[in-house]
C-alpha cells in the first residue's frame, strides 16, 4: 500500500540575504505562487533564513497572513546562559519558527558538530515544540566505497536510538549526499529512492510502521526545477531541502509547483 504524506519544500538560504532582502524575496515568492493560483494544501513550503532575518520574516508572514512556514538553520543545545553567539530553541520558538535544520553537512564540517551534539539539538528543538529537519548523507569517499546507504542510515540511527517513539515520529529527515551539495551534481531518482527507502525501513525496524509511514524524507543536493519532477515521483521522497535554487524566487516557486503537482496524482 502506498502511503500518502504531504510533501514539503524547504529553502535553506544559508548565509545569504539580509533582513531587507529576505522580506523582498518572500513578497516576490508569495506573489508568484498567488499569481499561479497555488494551493498550499498540496505541498507545505518553509524558508530558513539567517538568524538576523527571522524577526523580519515573522512580521511579514504574520502581517500578510502568508501560509509559509519558516525556521532556523542551526540551534544551541543550551537553554540560556553565558554562551556567546548561541541562539536557543526557546528563542527561535518565540519568533514563530516551525522547523530547525539539524546536522547539516556544513555544520558538521566547519563547526564541527558531532553525533552527541546533534542528538542534543534534536531534543532541544522537540522540547521547544518545533520540528527538527535532520540532515544525513555520505561523502564522495563513502560512495566510492559502496557504503553510502549504510552510512546515511547509520547517521539516522545514531540520533534516533536516543529518541522515543513519539519524538521520532516528529522528525523530518533530509537525505543530502555531501558530494551533491552546491556542486551541480545530483543523485539519480533511483539513488535518492534507494536511500530514502533504506532510511524508512530502518525507522520501521526501530519504531514500527506508524513512525516509518509518518516521517517525511526529503532529498537535498543541487535540486532544481529540471530534476525535481523525477525525484519527487519516487514513493519515498517526500519533498526537498533546497539550497542554491532557494535563492531564486521564480526557480523555487517552480520547484514547489512541480512538487505539488506530483502530490495530486
Amino acid at each position: 500500500m502506498v502511503v500518502k504524506r504531504k510533501p514539503l519544500v524547504a529553502g535553506n538560504w544559508k548565509m545569504n540575504f539580509n533582513h531587507r532582502e529576505a522580506t523582498h524575496f518572500i513578497q516576490k515568492f508569495a506573489w508568484l505562487l498567488r499569481d499561479a493560483h497555488y494551493d498550499y494544501r498540496d505541498c507545505e513550503v518553509a524558508l530558513m533564513p539567517s538568524f538576523t532575518s527571522i524577526r523580519s520574516v515573522q512580521v511579514l508572514v504574520e502581517s500578510d497572513r502568508l501560509p509559509i512556514l519558516y525556521g532556523a538553520q542551526a540551534v544551541s543545545v543550551t537553554a540560556q546562559g553565558a554562551f556567546t553567539g548561541d541562539v536557543s530553541a526557546d528563542m527561535l520558538a518565540s519568533l514563530g519558527c516551525s522547523m530547525v535544520i539539524v546536522g547539516h553537512s556544513e555544520r558538521r564540517k566547519y563547526h564541527p558538530e558531532d553525533d552527541a551534539n546533534i542528538v542534543d539539538q534534536v531534543r532541544a528543538v522537540l522540547a521547544a515544540g518545533m520540528t527538527p529537519i535532520l540532515c544525513v548523507g555520505e561523502s564522495f569517499e563513502e560512495r566510492k566505497q559502496g557504503i553510502e546507504l549504510d552510512f546515511a542510515v547509520g547517521q539516522v540511527h545514531d540520533v534516533t536510538r536516543d529518541l522515543d517513539t513519539k519524538q521520532a515520529k516528529r522528525l523530518i529527515i533530509a537525505y543530502e549526499p555531501v558530494w551533491a551539495i552546491g556542486t551541480g551534481m545530483v543523485a539519480t531518482a533511483q539513488s535518492a529512492q534507494e536511500a530514502a527507502s533504506a532510511i524508512r525501513e530502518d525507522l520501521r525496524a526501530t519504531f514500527g510502521s506508524d513512525v516509518a509511514d509518518t516521517v517525511r524524507i526529503l532529498y537535498g543536493g543541487s535540486v532544481t526545477s529540471s530534476n525535481a519532477a523525477s525525484l519527487i515521483a519516487e514513493p519515498d521522497v517526500d519533498g526537498f531541502l533546497v539550497g542554491g535554487a532557494s535563492l531564486d524566487a521564480e526557480e523555487l516557486s517552480n520547484i514547489v509547483r512541480l512538487t505539488a503537482a506530483q502530490s495530486r496524482l
